[in-house]
Parts: C-alpha cells; structure tokens; sequence
C-alpha cells in the first residue's frame, strides 16, 4: 500500500442522504460506520438521532475512494468547509513527517495521536486554508 490523496466530505448531518444518493447515482459501493457503534465513553449519552449519524463512510467508486462523515467530531462545522483532503499513508513516521510539513505557517485541528483506528491521526489546515486528515492506515 502506498500513500493515497482521499477526498473527504463533512456533511453535518445528511452524510446517510449523501450515501444513498452517490451509492445510486456513481454505483458507489459502501462501507460505513455509525456513530453510535464507534468506541467511547460508555458514560458518554448520544441521542438516538446522533447514534443513526456516521462517524465515518466509505464509498468505494471504481478504483477511487470518498470518504465522509456528518462531521460529529467536536470540532465546529462551517459552511463552506464541506470538503478535507485525507492523506493516507501505511507508514506512522510518514504520517507524522506530512503533518509536521502542513502545519507550518498553518493551524493544527486536531493534534497528530493514536486512536482506535490509527496509530497516527491528526488534522490540520496549511497555510493556505487547505484542511488535510492525516491517517495512518491501521490499528494502533
């Protein structure tokens, strides 16, 4: 596996709409994740309509990629900022390499960390307001 440029979509909450419409209208294949079902907190309480929002979805078009989510990560949503660019490598020290280059002159997100998915994941927007989800590929 080698690194891949990945289009990321924030759909604030109309991400299952989304996939049932490119699953149609692309012949998208689909693999996703509801909120709910991701590990957390168990103390944690989502509201039955936030346990239906996706975390995380991949929609496999041809031999390209999309990925989404309803943007339920804490972070604030913006309109205008539907679109993150992920940068997926197999390689942690590569991970932090590119995340290090993008946040100079720029603003770090969400720190570059383990979590359940990925032994390096981090977002950050370059100098040029471009947000990139770096990720690692892998558990940690």
């Amino acid at each position: 596996m080698s690194t891949s440029l990945i289009p990321f979509l924030e759909m604030n909450g109309n991400a299952n709409e989304a996939i049932d419409f490119y699953e149609k209208a692309l012949d998208a294949k689909v693999v996703s994740k509801r909120l709910g079902d991701v590990p957390g907190n168990p103390k944690s309480l989502l509201t039955p309509e936030q346990k239906n929002r996706v975390s995380f979805a991949v929609l496999k078009i041809g031999e390209s990629e999309l990925q989404l989510t309803d943007h339920f990560t804490g972070s604030s949503y913006q309109k205008g900022t539907l679109m993150t660019l992920v940068v997926q490598t197999p390689d942690k020290e590569k991970a932090e390499q590119y995340f290090e280059a993008l946040k100079e002159g720029g603003h770090v997100n969400e720190p570059l960390q383990a979590s359940f998915f990925s032994p390096a994941y981090g977002i950050v927007t370059d100098k040029f307001g471009v947000t990139f989800r770096i990720l690692a590929k892998g558990r940690q």
